[in-house]
């Protein structure tokens, strides 16, 4: 009846109840008009709950939706009301990997895939084993523990403004208002402008050419030239160092106020495993 869903068999018996329907059309309309339609014959919303995302410029809190075939995030505009930015990713595509607390950083994890890749955090030890025990049973993957986990073809995970005050390739430039940051797409490092000036093709991310650091262009590589097509002015060129988690706010310059944020979290928004409570 369901032959294109992998459903774990905890979660049969919500697919065809309408509680279940009423909770992803109520995701879906949380989004909006810009986010993409949600409901799907035999999607099952398996939990929700709100989480701490390493973002380039800072940790913010994002509403995560994990379903039975899709993982779905996005910035909160109104907490259970109103969402933006809505990111989708395949379950099929993920990794998950573990990683350990430090005096830093809690309760961590990663997911990695082709279209984006991030770390997160839970507010406790308790929630971030929930959350990795149903993203393991809804993507069929295991948990891997340490830093190899990423698969080939996987986008980087960005290394934080905040954690390079000199580029990661010369190691000589440093950042200020008149040089600035940019990420490498293929590594995620955080480089000087001299040092990304060329641009190579990574398949699994764009068909378009992307900045990269001078090493990873010597392996991938340089993009061929692209053909203007008709009155287009567009060069093929990503837009400079876009990311959906940059904020306009100032740059974190340590892990405490994230870990702060964290904490906070664990009264504010308490996540929720349907498949658990009915």
């Amino acid at each position: 009846r369901l032959p294109d869903l992998r459903i774990p068999r905890m979660a049969k018996a919500l697919a065809d109840t309408q509680a279940n329907a009423l909770r992803v059309q109520y995701v879906e309309k949380c989004f909006g008009a810009a986010g993409s339609p949600l409901f799907k014959t035999g999607r099952v919303l398996l939990g929700e709950g709100v989480l701490t995302k390493m973002c380039r410029k800072e940790a913010q809190p994002r509403q995560f939706f994990l379903f039975n075939d899709i993982l779905v995030f996005g910035h909160i505009v109104q907490d259970k009301k109103k969402y933006s930015k809505q990111q989708i990713i395949p379950l099929p595509d993920i990794n998950i990997i573990n990683v350990p607390d430090s005096d830093k950083l809690q309760n961590a994890w990663q997911i990695t895939s082709t279209k984006k890749s991030f770390t997160i955090f839970a507010a406790t030890s308790r929630e971030k084993s929930e959350w990795i025990q149903h993203l393991a049973r809804a993507s069929g993957k295991v948990l891997i523990d340490g830093p190899e986990g990423r698969s080939v073809g996987h986008a980087p995970i960005w290394t934080p403004d905040s954690m390079a005050d000199t580029c990661m390739c010369c190691r000589r430039a440093k950042f200020s208002a008149l040089s600035r940051r940019h990420h490498c797409r293929s590594c995620g490092s955080v480089v000087c402008g001299g040092c990304s000036k060329k641009r190579s093709i990574i398949p699994t991310q764009s068909d378009k050419p992307l900045r990269v650091c001078n090493p990873c262009h010597e392996k991938l590589g340089e993009a061929p030239a692209r053909r203007p097509t008709g009155a287009s002015t567009n060069s093929g060129a990503e837009p400079e160092d876009s990311d959906d988690d940059v904020e306009d706010v100032n740059d974190v310059t340590n892990m405490k106020e994230a870990t702060a944020l964290q904490s906070s979290l664990s009264t504010e928004s308490p996540t929720t495993f349907y498949d658990d409570r009915g």
